[in-house]
């Protein structure tokens, strides 16, 4: 592991350092496709608890910095299979939580999967054209449930836009102004709602393709989206998004 890749400790806030973390990991015994994103999250958390600045990440009600996506190759079987060996993909903008991600989860193992290896790369930062989400986008609406009970689509986008601002305003420090253009264009990829088990209930969700305008906060924001989400509970495996460049 190319260990001057964390060299740099603070960052300007247009230099946005995207780090993505893939760990190999060795499956236990088989897991439903349903099952995984809550299997992956206990594999993480288990890997922050033995850190205490990390634990304490863990309690906190914030923004944790950090995606991660299903693990690949998906089964068409909709079953990971126990013995087989599947690729967990992180990314973080948090260079430290990226450090003992790669050094550190690599000893960690749940009853249903253990870590093997793990590379580091940096995510470079390109002029981005759009970015599409590989698990569901989350936006809770209290009661009201499902967002498209209560929202427009406009209002929907507008939701997504606050939630990318307040994450900036966490983790670099500063409030953005909030009139730009942000989405060129949203298209929904899933024809109805997804359902996504969560503890002892099922959230709705969608997968996303964003269109990003070429003004420097939007794509600012963008690199920012590739490495902590877009949405909520992307510690939890939601809104994960790769990316297409210009």
């Amino acid at each position: 592991m190319d260990k001057t890749i964390f060299n740099q400790r603070k960052m300007k806030t247009k230099e946005i350092k995207v780090m993505q973390i893939r760990i190999k990991v060795y499956v236990l015994r088989d897991i439903s496709v349903e099952r995984i994103q809550a299997e992956m999250a206990a594999f993480l958390d288990q890997g922050l608890v033995r850190d205490v600045r990390f634990a304490e990440l863990h309690q906190t009600n914030q923004f944790k910095g950090y995606c991660y996506d299903l693990l690949y190759p998906v089964e068409q079987g909709k079953v990971y299979k126990k013995g087989g060996i599947y690729t967990l993909t992180i990314r973080t903008i948090d260079l430290e939580l990226a450090r003992y991600f790669a050094t550190q989860a690599v000893n960690v193992y749940t009853q249903a999967v253990k870590a093997l290896t793990a590379e580091v790369k940096v995510i470079p930062q390109k002029p981005i054209e759009l970015l599409y989400t590989l698990t569901p986008v989350i936006l809770k609406c209290g009661e009201k449930g499902f967002w498209r009970d209560t929202l427009s689509v406009e209002q929907y986008e507008e939701r997504l836009k606050v939630n990318l601002l307040k994450k900036w305003r966490q983790f670099y420090g500063e409030k953005l102004p909030e009139d730009f253009e942000l989405f060129m264009g949203i298209e929904f990829l899933n024809k109805v709602p997804i359902k996504v088990k969560y503890k002892n209930i099922h959230l709705l969700g969608d997968k996303l393709r964003l269109y990003i305008a070429g003004n420097e906060t939007a794509q600012n924001l963008a690199q920012m989206a590739i490495g902590v989400g877009a949405g909520e509970m992307n510690s939890r495996g939601m809104g994960f998004c790769n990316h297409h460049w210009l």
